[in-house]
């Protein structure tokens, strides 16, 4: 495995553990984990101490630990923050990948730091590292409209059709995995280009 360096050292995927939960929408970070995991020849492991699942990869000569919590979505905070402390990790290491109501399926979003948006697995996240200044990956769920029960949608399957966009969005976010986990700005500028010129589905599509 590569040395310690300066880009992304954790890659955190949100999501609700359980077979209940693993086919829905709230789910989509712990898909890209798997993802990037399976992509990496890995095997994720519970790890009791960390309350998540654990593995250790390597990405474009990047060491990487993949993360997915075992709390439940809303106390990520916890297994993140244990994580991070254990190991060192400064906020601005750390790669959060979660749902997005507001982006479309198929659609994905780069984002250095900001505000939680009402995503109450960010909202832990920040409350424990006590910091906003963490690189996010924003995967498009699609929102059911509005009146909707905003949970039940979150917490339901989607339609093939959006399954689809979404395992392409995050075939395309595996792809610019080694210009995110460089952490360098302007890798991580080629990386948001490439990822806000995806095709988009409209509406809900359930």
């Amino acid at each position: 495995m590569a040395g310690t360096d300066a880009g992304i050292a954790l890659v955190a995927g949100l999501g609700n553990p359980g077979p209940r939960y693993e086919a829905t929408r709230h789910n989509a970070g712990f898909w890209f984990v798997e993802a990037l995991a399976r992509r990496a020849g890995v095997v994720l492991r519970e790890e009791p101490r960390f309350h998540a699942l654990l593995a250790r990869a390597e990405v474009d000569g990047h060491d990487l630990r993949l993360l997915e919590p075992l709390t439940y979505m809303n106390r990520s905070g916890e297994a993140v923050a244990a994580v991070a402390r254990f190991y060192r990790y400064a906020p601005e290491r750390i790669l959060v990948v979660h749902d997005d109501l507001d982006l479309p399926p198929g659609a994905v979003r780069l984002k250095r730091q900001g505000g939680h948006g009402g995503h109450n697995g960010l909202r832990d996240i920040m409350a424990h590292l006590g910091s906003d200044r963490f690189l996010r990956l924003r995967l498009g769920i699609g929102h059911p409209g509005p009146g909707a029960d905003v949970t039940a949608w979150v917490l339901s399957r989607p339609g093939p059709e959006d399954r689809a966009a979404l395992e392409a969005a995050i075939e395309a976010a595996l792809e610019a995995m080694p210009d995110i986990a460089s952490g360098d700005p302007r890798r991580l500028d080629r990386a948001m280009s490439r990822l806000h010129r995806l095709p988009e589905r409209q509406g809900a599509g359930d």
